[in-house]
C-alpha cells in the first residue's frame, strides 16, 4: 500500500494517532511505501525545517517503517530539472496513490502548487506566493529564512490517487474552504481540481465550515 503524506500542522494530529495505534495496537507499517507531496528547495534533509525532518520527527521514527520506503523530494539537488523528472518518475513506478492525504492553503494552494498551476502539472519548481511565506513563517526564526521555491508533487499526479482526504480546521481555512465546496474547477484556485475527482472526502472542524453555508 503505498500512503501520500503532507506536512505542516494539519496533519500532526493524523500522525500522533498513527503513532499512538501503532504502540498500543501493534498496527505495522514495515510493508507501507509513502511518498510525501512536497519539499523546500535549499534545505537539505537534516535541517530542522525540511520536510524530511518534520517527516522523521513526527512520524516515521515511531513507527516500524523501512526509511528507504519513504519518499520526498530532495531539495538539496543540485539539478532541479534533473530531480522533478526522478521525482515524477518514482511516483509513476508506484503506480497510483492508494490514499492521498492534504491540508489546504488560504489561497487554495494543495501541495505547493499556487493559483494559476495547471490541473495537467506533474512534478515542478514553484516560486512560493508571498502569502504561503508568510503563513510558513511561524515555523522559521524569519520570514526571510522561509525558503522562496520548492519541489512539489503536481496536481495531475494528486488526481491519480485512488482516494484523497483533504483536512482543514481554524477560521483562517474558512474562505479557503467555502471556496472549495462551493465553487467550480479553476486554475486561479488549485484545490478546486479536487472536484474532478471521484473520491475526496472533507474532514474539517466548524470553524473551517463556518462560510460554506453563505452561498
Amino acid at each position: 500500500m503505498t500512503l501520500g503524506l503532507a506536512t505542516g500542522s494539519t496533519p500532526k494530529g493524523v500522525y500522533a494517532e498513527l503513532i499512538k495505534d501503532h504502540q498500543e495496537n501493534g498496527t505495522s507499517y514495515e510493508k507501507i511505501t509513502t511518498i510525501n507531496l512536497d519539499e523546500y528547495i535549499g534545505l537539505p534533509p537534516t535541517d530542522p525545517n525540511s520536510y524530511r525532518h518534520f517527516m522523521n520527527s513526527e512520524l516515521f521514527d515511531h513507527l516500524d517503517i523501512q526509511l528507504e520506503n519513504t519518499h520526498l523530494p530532495n531539495g538539496a539537488a543540485e539539478d532541479m530539472s534533473r530531480e522533478c523528472e526522478r521525482y515524477g518518475q518514482l511516483i509513476k513506478d508506484l503506480v497510483d496513490i492508494d490514499l492521498q492525504l492534504l491540508g489546504i492553503g488560504r489561497n487554495g494552494h494543495i501541495g505547493f502548487n499556487e493559483p494559476g498551476t495547471d490541473f495537467n502539472s506533474r512534478t515542478h519548481v514553484v516560486h512560493l506566493a508571498e502569502s504561503t511565506r508568510k503563513a510558513n513563517a511561524r515555523f522559521f526564526s524569519s520570514i526571510e529564512d522561509v525558503p522562496a521555491h520548492a519541489l512539489t508533487m503536481g496536481i495531475a499526479s494528486i488526481l491519480d490517487s485512488r482516494e484523497i482526504i483533504l483536512l482543514a480546521s481554524g477560521s483562517a481555512k474558512a474562505e479557503a474552504i467555502r471556496q472549495l465546496v462551493n465553487g467550480e474547477p479553476d486554475e486561479q484556485f488549485p484545490a478546486s481540481a479536487l472536484k474532478l475527482h471521484p473520491n475526496v472526502t472533507i474532514i474539517a472542524d466548524e470553524e473551517a465550515l463556518s462560510l460554506v453555508s453563505q452561498d
